[in-house]
């Protein structure tokens, strides 16, 4: 039933006048942050001072082992495995320095226990205790 049939019904509109202030306001508090960005640098010229560069570097030796349990000492590879074959080609690649070199083991990740357990004897059994694991920054983190 409609009991208003004279009256006309107003349209709905929409008042976009307050919509715009706001847009402006934000596109305002954007424009001004992103200056306030540039003027917290600093501009620092750091000292400069002349050193000596170290007169004996540490003698290291790279040992690579692959996943299927291949090894490189030096670049070099091994024919034999074994922790014999290995102390001995890690004490020719020592050539009889004065100072303790340091076992860089660069094992695969899917590489075997005992491969690398094997390089680490052989380093025992050649009498370097220096021993350290090389790795890599895993990506995404």
């Amino acid at each position: 039933m409609d009991f208003q049939r004279g009256k006309k019904h107003e349209e709905l509109e929409i008042n976009f006048i307050p919509l715009i202030d706001v847009l402006l306001v934000i596109i305002i508090f954007l424009i001004v942050s992103a200056t306030f960005s540039r003027t917290n640098e600093l501009q620092i010229n750091l000292p400069t001072a002349e050193a000596n560069a170290p007169q004996d570097k540490p003698l290291t030796i790279e040992v690579a082992v692959d996943a299927t349990g291949k090894y490189l000492i030096d670049g070099k590879p091994l024919a034999d495995g074994s922790v014999a074959a290995i102390s001995a080609a890690l004490q020719a690649a020592a050539k009889a320095g004065t100072q303790e070199p340091t076992i860089v083991i660069n094992a695969d990740a899917n590489t075997t226990h005992q491969s690398v357990v094997n390089v680490m004897e052989a380093s025992r059994v050649a009498g370097y205790s220096k021993i350290t694991f090389a790795t890599q920054v895993q990506s995404g983190s």
